[in-house]
């Protein structure tokens, strides 16, 4: 252990992973931030702690069973010329569920009534999501795991990246919720995100790799641009509230 804490190698291969579990953890807090928006604020923080928690007890248990987790890239069913690892029909299946999710929750913002209905209550709510969040943070885990698995070859390294990236996630989920919930055309970009992101997991289970860097830069381009949007109406607001004010004021 102290060798580990000496090494400059370490200490590189650390931060190297750290971000990295940071930059995959992007998608599991957008995901929370969609989903949590569906139930009261009271409810979406403590589904949004307990989404995280299981997130972390997820990759460590996976980061604790390593020799199995390396067996899930091995082919268990062959169609054709196609093999598919335990890995593979997991991310398949994970990605099909995010898009079908953002694809429902596109078409329920776009044929959204004015009168929105209020988050839904109840413990049977509360459950839905939970279990939606488990089903994801189940893919995400094994993508995120495998990741680790490529980087490090120190298991104590792996929990310490793990560890300090749902630390940053769980820090981060709030305000990125609120903000989501805030800026109802920042949901509709989310959900965008979703269905990419799916869109490569199923890829990746086909074994047909589309580079992250492709879509990081997309989302932090379309990220950009929004904020600008968000910015330049957030102008436009005051100035009409200035203007009214004016407009009102009493004459001397």
């Amino acid at each position: 252990m102290m060798e580990l804490l000496t090494s400059p190698e370490a200490w590189a291969a650390l931060l190297t992973l750290t971000a990295l579990e940071i930059v995959l953890g992007i998608d599991n807090v957008i995901f929370l931030s969609v989903i949590v928006a569906r139930i009261p604020p009271r409810q979406a923080k403590r589904a949004r702690q307990i989404g995280l928690t299981l997130a972390l007890v997820f990759r460590i248990a996976l980061l604790s069973v390593l020799v199995w987790l390396i067996g899930l890239t091995e082919d268990v069913i062959r169609i054709g010329e196609y093999g598919f690892s335990w890995r593979d029909i997991i991310l398949i299946a994970g990605g099909l569920f995010l898009i079908a999710k953002a694809t429902h929750e596109i078409h329920a913002e776009v044929d959204a009534d004015d009168d929105e209905p209020a988050p839904s209550t109840g413990r049977t709510a509360f459950m839905l999501v939970l279990a939606q969040i488990v089903v994801i943070d189940l893919v995400f885990s094994v993508d995120s795991i495998i990741t680790a698995i490529g980087m490090a070859r120190d298991l104590p390294i792996m929990i310490a990246a793990v560890i300090i990236a749902m630390v940053v996630m769980y820090l981060s989920s709030g305000p990125v919720a609120r903000f989501v919930s805030n800026h109802p055309t920042t949901k509709m970009l989310a959900l965008a995100f979703l269905v990419m992101i799916g869109v490569a997991l199923v890829a990746d289970g086909f074994k047909f790799h589309i580079p992250r860097a492709y879509i990081y830069f997309a989302i932090a381009f379309s990220v950009s641009v929004e904020f600008f949007n968000v910015l330049a109406s957030r102008n436009r607001k005051r100035a009409r509230q200035r203007q009214q004010q004016t407009s009102t004021a009493p004459s001397e």
